[in-house]
């Protein structure tokens, strides 16, 4: 947060406290005009010093000076654990070589050279760079020889396309040094990511990403900052705090470093702002503890003034449809929630707000869109329960948890092991903390609870949520609250410890379903232990369906024991394969579904130059997906003159159900795949070439969107589609070619918008 907006916040709270406890005694009529009043002149003088004072914070103009110093940003969700990807960042060197290595920073421990993925160090007796990522063992390193000048700013980006692939050094935007690796790996990371380790280096703009950049993307905007919200930017650093001992990132992970003795330096590297607004404050997602707020941005480079657009629709502010446009302003910050501005009468508590900043330049024409930020006011209520709402195997001792409501100041907790008496209940001592021990549970049995919020005026009740202990049922697939499911889904789930038998009921009424028993048409039927499985049939599109089980077993004084409430919502797509039901069963198991089974590739066939799926469990790929938990690999190695696999479909042959138009498939290749025309076909012949020859070196998850009539005009037809394949290569006339790695994710059927 900039110096500024710390200021604003602090004067505001200020006063807030102030008023209410000199006023305490008066009316809340009085203390509200009161209030109301001072924070009016206090917000004229805060406009003006908005307006005069510099960002600090997302500002320009600074830089870090790691002499000696360090900065350690803690990767808790490992969002830098990567197997492919892209490091950035602007460095002068303030030394020359010393005849000692200088490391410039480190993922992982970095102290043995089986512990690094990567590191990037400066050389000991000539000007130049060394990089190396691990083998587990060792590590593969790479290095350029001369080409670091002294006291001048360099762009370097280290790439790594896989980890049987190739390191890549660029500088200045050009490729300085490349090596094929293998038998790399991200196993012997670390959580951490370490810049500085000593180095009399200056830096700047420090980037990752979690893929490899092409030479082409590395040049379109070394020069200019980027917003932070661009596909597979997973760490950003800009550096230009100017004070302080945290480094911030601005990538949606949010994994802000800790600076230890290094210096900040004006001298920064030559980077433009980014041309559309950033550095949204509050932050995009963030909750704004107040009912009014000053939201302030970084301007974009070249904008003379801003069209704010601001409202509660996210689809109405991307568009700039209804009042969602508030006017064209110089200014970089504006009001919203008070007395003279947008929502006089304050913000919604429980409500999130939606805003976009577009740059307008001088010539007052030309316009550049900006993201749409949010913001969320908390509600009144309690929110944010742990454990979560129906939540499953939580322990028989659990702690219960939440975050209070807007405002709160006591809390009044309701428990049992019915829904009804949970909300209906009243009279609960009130407590001073957020946390809640009922005592230990029974295992296998599903609880509720409540919790009220008081704040001074007024008590706000809260949802009932629940949770289910260890030991029951629990759902397997789909998930509970899962979305975007086939319309022909096969519904499974783990037993639990004590059930031998089973009843299952199933319906499109939560209250229907969660309340039915055998004599109910929700009731779908029983089964024993080992057939935990359901199939509904065919489903609606776009519809949330519930579904329970409940198990029983005579010889258990507890028993029967009634199953939560779940639920699943369909797609409004047909799905023709989301790969997510393959497995690593051996193929004498009933249940196998092997990947490479279904997708027939070119294992046994000379002209066929594909392999699908690995060599080794698992077969799919769990880690560069899409959507979901997988992804279906596709080696290609067109020396035979083309590689494709194909899929016989045993269901969704209809392609005209529901006016569907258009089949789309995601893919992401690499950088350093050979250049191979990406070609789909339908009942092995009507074939479609993508219109992109590049297609498989994008090493980004891409849509590619296909017109269904592309196939009806080559004789398909549509309502009886055998078979799917997906190749590279010229498929009519198959020449030999080169050979890379892609993959497929989310083939699926659209019908045109409503």
């Amino acid at each position: 947060m900039s110096k500024k907006l710390i200021f604003l916040d602090s004067m505001v709270n200020v006063l807030n406290l102030k008023v209410c406890k000199t006023y305490s005694i008066r009316s809340a009529r009085k203390v509200s005009l009161f209030r109301d009043f001072v924070l009016a002149v206090f917000l004229l003088v805060a406009c003006s010093l908005l307006t005069a004072m510099p960002v600090a914070y997302g500002g320009e103009g600074y830089a870090l000076e790691v002499n000696g110093g360090t900065v350690t940003i803690d990767d808790d969700e490992d969002a830098l654990r990567l197997s492919s990807y892209t490091y950035e960042l602007w460095m002068k060197d303030l030394e020359g070589p010393t005849g000692s290595w200088r490391n410039i920073f480190c993922k992982g421990p970095g102290d043995t050279a089986a512990g690094r993925g990567p590191l990037l160090a400066l050389r000991p007796d000539e000007p130049g760079l060394h990089y190396d990522h691990s083998t587990g063992t060792g590590q593969s390193t790479i290095n350029t020889l001369e080409g670091i000048p002294l006291n001048e700013w360099i762009h370097i980006a280290l790439v790594l396309t896989d980890l049987n692939g190739q390191q890549i050094i660029h500088q200045d935007g050009v490729q300085a040094a490349v090596r094929d690796s293998s038998g790399l790996t991200d196993a012997t990371q670390s959580p951490v990511l370490r810049i500085g380790l000593g180095a009399n280096v200056v830096l700047d703009d420090f980037r990752v990403w979690n893929y490899a950049r092409t030479e082409a993307e590395i040049q379109a905007d070394m020069n200019r900052e980027v917003s932070g919200g661009e596909e597979g930017l997973v760490g950003y650093w800009r550096f230009n705090e100017g004070e302080g001992t945290t480094a911030y990132d601005s990538s949606p992970y949010e994994n802000h470093g800790t600076i230890t003795a290094a210096i900040w330096t004006t001298e920064a590297a030559p980077i433009a702002p980014p041309v559309v607004a950033s550095s949204p404050n509050p932050a995009d997602s963030e909750l704004s503890e107040d009912t009014w707020v000053s939201l302030s941005w970084r301007a974009g480079d070249g904008a003379a003034s801003q069209d704010v657009y601001f409202g509660e629709d996210r689809n109405d502010v991307d568009e700039g449809a209804g009042d969602t446009f508030r006017g064209n302003q110089t200014a970089t910050f504006f009001v919203v929630g008070f007395p003279g501005f947008p929502y006089p009468d304050g913000l919604t508590p429980g409500t999130t707000y939606y805003w976009r900043i577009d740059g307008v330049e001088a010539d007052g024409t030309t316009k550049h869109k900006g993201e749409v930020w949010s913001f969320t006011v908390p509600p009144k209520t309690a929110y944010l329960p742990d454990p979560p709402d129906g939540a499953q195997s939580v322990d028989s001792d659990p702690v219960l948890g939440w975050t209070p409501g807007f405002g709160s100041k006591l809390h009044y907790v309701y428990f049992g092991d019915n829904f009804e008496d949970v909300n209906n209940a009243a009279g609960a001592l009130p407590l001073g903390t957020t946390k809640y021990a009922p005592g230990t549970l029974k295992m296998a049995k599903t609880y509720y609870w409540r919790v009220d919020e008081f704040d001074i005026l007024s008590t706000h009740k809260g949802d009932v949520w629940s949770f289910t202990t260890e030991g029951a049922v629990e759902s397997l697939d789909p998930a509970n609250g899962a979305v975007g499911i086939t319309q022909t889904p096969v519904l499974t789930w783990t037993p639990g410890v004590f059930g031998a038998s089973h009843e299952v009921y199933f319906g499109t009424d939560a209250d229907a379903v969660k309340n039915a028993d055998t004599s109910s048409p929700e009731y779908k039927g029983s089964g024993n232990l080992g057939s935990e499985s359901f199939e509904p049939g065919q489903l609606e599109w776009n519809t949330t369906y519930y579904w329970r089980v409940d198990e029983a077993n005579n010889t258990n004084a507890d028993s029967p024991w009634t199953g939560p409430l779940w639920s699943f919502a369909t797609a409004n797509f047909l799905i023709i394969d989301d790969f997510e039901s393959y497995n690593d069963l051996d193929p004498a198991d009933p249940a196998s579904n092997r990947i490479f089974f279904a997708w027939l590739d070119g294992y046994d066939d000379p002209a066929n130059g594909s392999l699908v799926g690995y060599d080794v469990p698992p077969f799919a790929e769990q880690t560069i997906v899409h959507s979901g938990n997988q992804s279906m690999p596709f080696a290609y190695d067109n020396g035979v003159g083309k590689s494709e696999a194909s899929l016989t479909l045993t269901s969704n042959r209809d392609w005209t159900v529901k006016g569907v138009n258009s089949l789309t498939i995601w893919y992401r290749g690499d950088s350093a795949n050979a250049a191979e025309n990406l070609y789909v076909a339908l009942n092995g012949s009507a074939v479609v070439n993508h219109d992109n020859p590049d297609a498989a070196q994008r090493a980004s998850w891409t849509e590619w969107k296909i017109d269904l009539q592309a196939f009806a005009d080559q004789g398909v037809n549509l309502a009886n589609v055998t078979s799917i394949t997906l190749g590279l290569g010229n498929r009519n006339n198959p020449v030999a070619g080169g050979a890379g790695m892609i993959y497929f994710d989310d083939i699926r059927l659209y019908a045109p918008a409503p």
